[in-house]
């Protein structure tokens, strides 16, 4: 074969390889990388204004009251198939612990390449859930709350951040990276509304001043 057409052949298998990988036919689906696309931030001051106002209780939690990390498919559970959503090129073993990958941490801007220094992130966090409503709730419900994947409450994020927030609300804890905060409020709103929880004062105030500027 003439080099001319063995250059041009080589050429076209490298771009149509590329083609196949880059739409994830040779290493399975694209990482979408972000958590559900929360509400606006219309709906969410709608929906924040519709939120009961009450003091916290917290007599009674305990996280195990919230059970986590279920299965969701196969060998993956929750915490698994999040490092696989919000990765990049996620390699997996034959029980779907992350192998290798690079994730990028939107609250504090960081990347790391070992799952083992990501957590996940509880947006709206299980003690906080109970001190506004979930103390009432089935142990059922409370475990769909701590899995759930349909809503933008589970994120993965540098796990010492994760750690620094705690259970934390936006009166008191919000994300270092200023340009993520209007995505969190309108999660931790749509969440919070969803789930039919309450709002304590400090917590209304402070989710409406970050909302304003959304």
């Amino acid at each position: 074969m003439p080099k001319f057409y063995a250059r041009r052949r080589l050429g076209f298998l490298a771009a149509f390889t590329g083609l196949i990988a880059s739409a994830g036919l040779l290493n399975g689906p694209a990482a979408s990388a972000a958590l559900p696309t929360p509400v606006s931030a219309a709906t969410a001051r709608t929906y924040l204004a519709s939120l009961t106002v009450a003091a916290e209780n917290r007599t009674g939690y305990n996280r195990d009251l919230f059970p986590h990390w279920i299965t969701q498919s196969g060998t993956c559970n929750t915490r698994e198939t999040v490092l696989k959503r919000d990765g990049t090129n996620v390699v997996t073993d034959s029980s779907c612990a992350a192998t290798s990958g690079s994730w990028y941490s939107p609250y504090d801007g960081a990347t790391w390449s070992a799952a083992s220094d990501l957590d996940i992130d509880h947006l709206v966090p299980l003690a906080e859930a109970w001190d506004s409503g979930a103390g009432s709730w089935t142990t059922a419900r409370r475990q769909a709350f701590a899995n759930d994947l349909t809503r933008p409450q589970l994120i993965a994020v540098t796990d010492n951040v994760n750690q620094s927030k705690g259970d934390q609300d936006p009166a008191t804890w919000m994300p270092s990276r200023t340009a993520y905060r209007c995505t969190y409020v309108r999660a931790w709103v749509q969440v919070k509304y969803y789930y039919g929880l309450s709002v304590d004062s400090a917590e209304k105030s402070a989710l409406q001043g970050y909302l304003a500027t959304c």
